[in-house]
């Protein structure tokens, strides 16, 4: 069996850093001062002098890249991560460059340089870490770098260990079976077998070379954990522990410090944070104030065509659930003929129903009907982006029916939303619905916001669902 190398290649990975910043420091160097499109000479500073920083540049940059956790085991860790990493760090070392430059009064030293350094070592960086990658990808696929892990406890945790491990051999993670006492031995999932029972790791620790032990019990066997972390961590074995509680924490759990008691909030909410609800309330505010003033003309001419076609008012308002599950009247331009009360709440509009009118028709396929909302997010009912608000019968139907169909009530609802740009409107499935809405409850940014309104320019207003 390989053993596991992570030291030696942490080594290697730093020693490539190092090269890597001395040689884009050079290259910025003759690019500002000697390249063909250099435009000024070295100025007060001689060569010897820039080149001599690099004492003093090197260590600080391998000092910020380690507190940016880019010398971490990262056999999982996505590429996306690893180049923020890379921009946060390269951001944080030009900084610290300019703070150094102005506290030890270089004056004359050049800024262009920094600039220039900036660019170019991000760029080798990115370029070393997909080498790094592709290197690392070719030797595991012909067996090397590889861990060895087992499992103890067969549990839903356990499956959706082994599908992720099967489905991305680029980690190099061998599993090398399963321990359970309720699942018969030989029991195959995707190829992972059931060798035994829990009791049989005192027997197999000794004798078997295996880098990880992965803790995956059911929670009906919780009262072992300890028993086993014990047994493991006595054997010198690396362990983890994958708790089978995804049922009750789906996505992001988080944990806080109580005194030196951890403990586990059952869901993250990034928008519970005061300055992220802030940041996006005003966002709402500029937004919809904006859109309002502009397309005034243009409602207008929307009023004057309802009016011309059919009966009624121009605006329809609606009872909608919002934040907290609070109550409100959700406006629209109208789209059907006007009914009762009693025929108005009697179900989903269907694709051909005939209490829409010609021109609403039109109106729900390009979502022009959607826009007095904007008067809704301007009050505070709703935001841009968020999960799309539903009518109280229909809420309390679907919390005794969905399971987490409440914690869509955590967040303002949106004019659009993950759901809808991902072709979830309409007369369409309410629990996938509810999947893609509880994902961006746990994982907003304003960037994700910002994403979504792009997504929904192209794809968000024209829906083959929207009836």
């Amino acid at each position: 069996m390989i053993k596991d190398n992570q030291r030696y290649f942490n080594r290697l990975h730093v020693l490539l850093d190092a090269c890597i910043i001395a040689l884009s420091y050079i290259i910025s160097w003759y690019l500002k001062f000697e390249g063909p499109f250099a435009n000024e000479g070295a100025g007060a500073y001689t060569m010897e002098f820039y080149f001599g920083a690099l004492y003093f540049i090197i260590p600080g940059y391998l000092v910020i890249y380690y507190m940016n956790r880019l010398y971490a085991p990262g056999r999982t860790q996505r590429f996306e991560t690893e180049i923020t990493r890379v921009f946060t760090a390269n951001t944080m070392g030009a900084l610290a460059f300019l703070v150094c430059i102005a506290t030890f009064k270089i004056s004359d030293f050049s800024r262009g340089l920094i600039g220039i350094f900036y660019v170019v070592n991000f760029i080798l960086e990115i370029v070393e870490k997909i080498l790094l990658r592709y290197i690392l990808r070719h030797f595991r696929s012909r067996g090397f770098n590889m861990k060895y892990i087992l499992l103890v406890g067969y549990s839903r945790a356990a499956e959706e260990y082994v599908s992720r491990i099967i489905a991305n051999p680029q980690w190099g993670y061998v599993i090398r079976g399963i321990l359970d006492d309720h699942v018969p031995r030989g029991t195959m999932y995707k190829g992972v077998k059931v060798i035994g029972k829990i009791d049989n790791l005192e027997m197999i620790l000794p004798v078997s070379q295996l880098d990880e032990i992965a803790v995956t019990l059911s929670l009906s066997d919780y009262d072992r954990l300890e028993e086993l972390v014990g047994m493991c961590e006595k054997s010198g074995v690396h362990t983890k522990f994958i708790p089978d509680y995804n049922s009750l924490i789906p996505n992001k759990p988080y944990t806080e410090d109580l005194n030196g008691l951890p403990v586990i909030n059952i869901r993250y909410v990034p928008l519970s944070n005061t300055l992220n609800a802030l940041m996006k309330r005003s966002v709402d505010v500029i937004l919809s104030l904006a859109g309002i003033i502009v397309l005034l003309p243009f409602f207008a001419i929307v009023a004057i065509t309802i009016k011309c076609t059919s009966k009624g008012p121009v605006l329809f308002k609606q009872q909608r659930v919002g934040l907290h599950n609070k109550t409100f009247n959700m406006y629209k331009f109208r789209t059907m003929y006007v009914q009762s009360d009693e025929e108005e709440v009697k179900g989903w509009t269907t694709k051909g129903d005939p209490r829409v009118t010609k021109v609403g028709r039109f109106f729900r396929k390009t979502s022009i009907d959607e826009f007095p909302q904007l008067f809704n997010i301007l009050r505070g009912d709703m935001s841009i982006v968020g999960p799309r608000p539903e009518r109280p019968q229909y809420v309390e139907k679907f919390k005794e029916e969905i399971p987490r169909y409440m914690i869509k009530h955590q967040v303002r609802p949106g004019l659009t939303g993950w759901a809808q740009v991902n072709g979830f409107r309409g007369d369409t499935s309410i629990r996938k619905r509810i999947d893609y809405d509880i994902y961006y409850i746990e994982n907003w940014t304003m960037m994700f916001d910002i994403k979504i309104m792009f997504m929904t320019l192209f794809r968000g207003f024209i829906n083959e669902n929207a009836y």
